[in-house]
């Protein structure tokens, strides 16, 4: 019976700490959006970008006599 001295305030304080947790992801709109993350992995990665060589600019290039 002395458990229960242990057991409801600790109930209580988890709670109250799952509430917070809630409300304050709710506050930080961790919920907005509920449909894109499930959709994220089917989508293809993007084609990786190639860069080119540089050339070197004409137009700086002195001409020689």
């Amino acid at each position: 019976m002395n458990i229960l001295v242990i057991m409801i305030p600790l109930s209580i304080l988890l709670i109250v700490g799952a509430g917070i947790a809630f409300f304050w992801a709710v506050e930080h709109d961790q919920f907005d959006d509920m449909d894109t993350p499930k959709l994220l992995p089917l989508l293809d990665d993007p084609a990786p970008k190639v860069e080119e060589p540089e050339q070197p600019d004409v137009a700086t290039k002195q001409a020689s006599p």
